[in-house]
Parts: C-alpha cells; structure tokens; sequence
C-alpha cells in the first residue's frame, strides 16, 4: 500500500512539473519581447541625437551627425577647348623628278639623303634602241631640297611618267591634318596646335594653321587643314605620324568647378555651398564643359566653398567637416 501512494505522489509532483513548463517558456518569451522594444526605443532616441550608427564620412558631434567633404573655392578661370585629330608630317615642296625621255638609266649621281640645288644632275639616260644610237638625255633637279626617295637603279628603264626620284625641302616641314566636319564652324588661320609623336611622347612641337581647306570632302566629311611648325627641330623628320591637339576655343568670364561636384536634382543641376560649417543645397546654371571642368553661369559667387568630394554622404541642412581647409 506504501508503495502506490508512493507511485501515485511521484506521479503527481511530474505532472505538476509538467504543467510548469510552459509557463516558464511563455515567461521568458515576453521577458525578450520587452528587452527588445526597450532596446529599439533606446537605439532610436540615440540616433535622433547623434549616437547612432553613421555611414562613410560621418562622425558624431555633441548632439549632432557631421560629415566629412572636401571643397574648393569657387573661382574664375579660362577653360581651353580642343580637337583631337591625327595628321602626317611632309615637305612644304616635294616635286616628283620625270626623265624627258623614255629609255634606260646609265648612270645616277645621288642617293638618298643626298642635297641638290635646282640645275644639279639626277640621272642619265639612253634613250638608244638596239640598232640605233642616240645621245645621253640628263635629268636635272627641277628645286633645290633633298633626295627624300630612293632613285631607281642603274639599268632600270623607264618613261616620261617614271618617277625616278623625289627631292623636297626639309628643312621646312608642315602637318596635313583632316578636322571632322562638325568642328568645321571653328577652323581658321592662326590656331594653334600641340604636336606630339611616337619617337617622342614626352615632347610637344607647337605649330599654327597656315591653310583650311575650302571645301569638305565629301567622301570622309573632314576638312583639310595645314599647320606649320613655330620652330625648327631635327627630331622631326617627314613622314612622321603626328598627333594633332587643336586649340579651337577659349571661354573665359565665369566661375569653374569640378563637374564631378554637380548634383542632378528634379532635373535640375545643384551644387552643395557650405555655410557657416552647414551644406546648402544650390541650384546653379551650367556652361561649357572642358575637361570635366564646367563653367557655372549663374548660383555661385567668387570665394564661395563647393563641396567637390563626399557628394554621397552630405545632404541639405548637414553639418560638415571640411579637410581643405
């Protein structure tokens, strides 16, 4: 008999146990729920003032978000614009050398590289046909330059239409450069060009348009133009490659800033200006764009401070740490 009641309290303090636990489970359920809502309306309260979690150029301030940008004083400069275009290095005068006769060369008094003056003997040539014989015909410079093609060989027979020679003057060199038609509007005489070649990039030869085509051509739609070089270099030699750097423009008057600082707004072009440690939010008007440099019209005043960099982490109203300063 001891042993069933025995049986039967055991019995009774498990299930009793039982009936315990989910309350306990419950318990701790609602223990974690309000530590959580206390802990979200504590994080809230500490972002509102500052405390909270910042993103990148953010630091905290005593009661407020600060960020850190980089500006640049707002100021006037001149803005060069530029075409890019390629072109060949030749001779000012280059003249093809015909014999006045067809026959064979006998002889050939230059070679190439070779200085002649104008009257100076080329070649010779025997215009004689097996049976007959006819005197020597002599090919003379028509210009004074230098032998800038190989002359044919001896024994070669030729015509009145064999080139067998070119001289031109290379002591005076120019560029002939081809300008897409829709810079045409701004070709003219007098511009000036940096040129730059493969044997020497690290050098830049200044030159000036001497001559602008007339016309168009119709096949490429380019416009010719002639540059001459403003001094005399031995490095330069004809039929180089050149790249052509032509200054076409200058706009001048209005305040430059990085095009980098500008913010597109409700189709509307912004900068942020910094006020008394604060960003603020300025719609402006653009210009011209060289570079990545644009010019702005209107919304900014000399001596003012744009924000140039840190663009994605400031807003309107935010206060600001400069490093530029």
């Amino acid at each position: 008999m001891s042993d069933e009641v025995s049986t039967n309290a055991s019995a009774s303090k498990n299930a009793e146990k039982k009936s315990k636990v989910p309350f306990i489970i419950v318990g701790i359920v609602a223990l974690l729920a309000i530590l959580t809502v206390l802990y979200t309306v504590s994080y809230k309260k500490k972002s509102s003032q500052g405390g909270g979690f910042l993103g990148f150029g953010g630091v905290s301030g005593a009661g407020q978000t600060v960020v850190t940008v980089r500006t640049q004083e707002a100021s006037k400069s001149v803005l060069h614009d530029y075409v890019n275009t390629n072109g060949e290095i030749e001779t000012q005068s280059s003249i093809d050398v015909f014999p006045d006769i067809g026959g064979k060369i006998v002889s050939v008094s230059v070679s190439l590289g070779t200085t002649v003056k104008r009257g100076d003997e080329i070649a010779e040539v025997d215009p004689s046909v097996p049976g007959t014989e006819y005197k020597h015909s002599i090919v003379t410079a028509p210009i004074s330059g230098t032998i800038t093609k190989s002359p044919l060989k001896t024994g070669t027979t030729v015509n009145t239409a064999s080139t067998i020679t070119v001289i031109g003057d290379v002591s005076n060199l120019q560029i002939t450069a081809n300008v897409p038609e829709r810079y045409v509007s701004v070709l003219k005489t007098g511009l000036k060009a940096d040129i730059t070649l493969e044997a020497y990039p690290d050098s830049i030869f200044t030159s000036t348009v001497t001559r602008v085509s007339p016309v168009v051509d119709s096949t490429s739609r380019t416009k010719e133009i002639i540059l001459n070089f403003d001094k005399k270099d031995p490095r330069v030699n004809a039929g180089m490659f050149a790249k052509v750097k032509l200054w076409t423009q200058d706009y001048s008057g209005a305040i430059t800033i990085p095009s980098g600082a500008i913010v597109e707004k409700n189709d509307t072009s912004n900068v942020y200006v910094i006020k008394d440690g604060k960003a603020e939010l300025r719609p402006v008007t653009l210009g011209k764009n060289v570079d990545n440099v644009v010019q702005i019209l209107t919304g900014l005043t000399e001596g003012e401070r744009v924000v140039v960099e840190g663009i994605r982490v400031v807003s309107d109203g935010v206060s600001v740490h400069d490093i530029a300063l």
